[in-house]
Formats: structure tokens, C-alpha cells, sequence
């Protein structure tokens, strides 16, 4: 009898256990801490059926384009694209870099925008260079994925 109380009470620590590393491996990647290659996306979001107020969309959250962008240390390059999308990826050459996520890099004071960022800190798009670079709202990946899951109870953006 004692044997049997024992073999339950194990299988629950393992199933625990196992339901404790997938939730910790699902906020990691939620948070887009776990990523491929050392890349950031920045996950925008659209204003659906109505305007923005600041952060606050007066409709509902709308899943916008995903813009990725990989830095590159010894290069002192940063590439971006939009993932999904069949257009060019684009570059800029001339760019501080720390990591991932601290970046600046100069562009042409004639250039056109192309992405949403020619600096990131801390892991987010700044809103250095304004006519450079095209507005946006930003949500964690998470929230990102369930608006385009359909769920539209969203109304702020987080940048």
C-alpha cells in the first residue's frame, strides 16, 4: 500500500516538474528572450475601426507587420526585414553595436524609411531619428500573438 502512495506522489513531482519547465520555457519565448540567430522583432500593432490616442486605440488591436532586425557586432551593421513579407531586406552599414538589443546606427539625411528603428535599447525600438524611420505601436510578442489568434479585446499598445 505504502508503494502505491509512493509511485502517485512521484508521478505528480514529475508531472509538476514537467508543467513547471514548459511554463518557464513558454514565458521565456513569450518574452522573446529565446530567439534565433541573436535577432529582435519588434510585433506592431494596427488601430482597427478607429484612431489612436496616444497608446490608447479608440477601436480595437489589429496585428501589424513583425520587423526584424539582426546587429552585428564585428561587422557594425545592422540588418532588417519584415518577417512574412516577400520585400527586401534592407542594412544599415554604419552602426555602433553592443548586442542585440543596444544599437544605433547613422543613415543619409536624405534617406527615405524603411523600418521602424535605427536605434534600439534595451531591447526596444527608439524613436531616435523620426523622419527616418516609420511610425508604429508596439505589443509584446505574446499579446501579438493572440491578437492574431483573434483575440480582440486589446485597446493599448505598449509603445
Amino acid at each position: 500500500m505504502q508503494d502505491d502512495g509512493r509511485r502517485r506522489s512521484s508521478r505528480v513531482i514529475k508531472v509538476l516538474s514537467v508543467v513547471l519547465l514548459l511554463t518557464f520555457v513558454a514565458l521565456l519565448w513569450g518574452s522573446d528572450r529565446i530567439t534565433m540567430q541573436g535577432e529582435r522583432t519588434v510585433y506592431t500593432v494596427d488601430c482597427d475601426h478607429g484612431t489612436w490616442d496616444g497608446r490608447v486605440c479608440t477601436g480595437k488591436l489589429a496585428p501589424g507587420k513583425r520587423y526584424a532586425f539582426r546587429a552585428s557586432i564585428s561587422r557594425h551593421e545592422v540588418v532588417y526585414w519584415e518577417r512574412g513579407s516577400s520585400a527586401p531586406s534592407g542594412k544599415y552599414p554604419d552602426c555602433k553595436v553592443v548586442d542585440r538589443d543596444n544599437w544605433s546606427c547613422k543613415v543619409a539625411a536624405d534617406s527615405t524609411p524603411k523600418t521602424i528603428a535605427i536605434e534600439m535599447a534595451k531591447g526596444r525600438p527608439t524613436r531616435t531619428g523620426g523622419e527616418h524611420v516609420l511610425p508604429f505601436h508596439s505589443v509584446p510578442k505574446w499579446k501579438w500573438w493572440l491578437i492574431d489568434a483573434g483575440v480582440r479585446v486589446f485597446t493599448r499598445a505598449d509603445d
